[in-house]
């Protein structure tokens, strides 16, 4: 999903027909305000990425001041920023950068760049949404279970993980049991490939 917010109505149309010509599903706020409302509301994050194209001069609440707070909430590494301004001001892009932003593009832009940018955030936001998900899951881990799990990475069998924890078989695989149903996966290869 891309979020574009931009005071300007007729750059917030061409930017969502941009999207959508790529695919992309797109939202357009008026402001930023309207965007942290959407925020407010309870919603199941977008498992295939999210990203937001931000104007930066905007009336009452720049763009600059919301990057400020979705990076305080911890929002910007899944949701990746980038920046779109009419007005060419190096420093601020350059501190916008530092701050974690994911891009910065002057306008008029190129626009196949830009929605290259965009699907290339929409990617890193998939990837770290997976990331957080997989941690999260991770959590859920007894002590025991992560144990086991370490020895069930090293491709060690149930008998051998057994004799090295000192726990007998059937505890090995009550343990396993447990960590794939937590971790939602059904083998062993998944829970690799998940964890690699």
């Amino acid at each position: 999903m891309l979020h574009i917010i931009d005071d300007e109505e007729v750059m917030r149309d061409s930017l969502a027909w941009l999207a959508r010509s790529r695919s992309i599903e797109a939202v357009a706020y008026e402001n930023a305000e309207a965007f942290l409302s959407y925020l407010d509301k309870p919603s199941a994050p977008d498992t295939s990425g999210e990203c937001i194209l931000l104007d930066v001069r905007m009336p009452a609440m720049s763009g600059i001041a919301l990057f400020g707070i979705l990076e305080a909430k911890g929002l910007t590494q899944h949701m990746p920023v980038i920046f779109l301004t009419g007005h060419g001001d190096v420093p601020m892009a350059v501190d916008a950068l530092k701050k974690g932003a994911f891009d910065f593009f002057e306008k008029p832009f190129n626009d196949n760049k830009l929605m290259d940018r965009v699907q290339e955030a929409l990617a890193a936001s998939k990837e770290a949404r997976g990331r957080a998900a997989t941690q999260a899951r991770l959590s859920l881990l007894s002590t025991r279970e992560k144990e086991v799990l370490n020895l069930i990475l090293e491709g060690k069998m149930n008998k051998v993980i057994a004799n090295e924890l000192g726990i007998s078989m059937r505890t090995v695989e009550v343990h396993r049991a447990h960590i794939f149903d937590k971790m939602q996966v059904k083998t062993a290869v998944e829970l690799a490939r998940m964890l690699k």
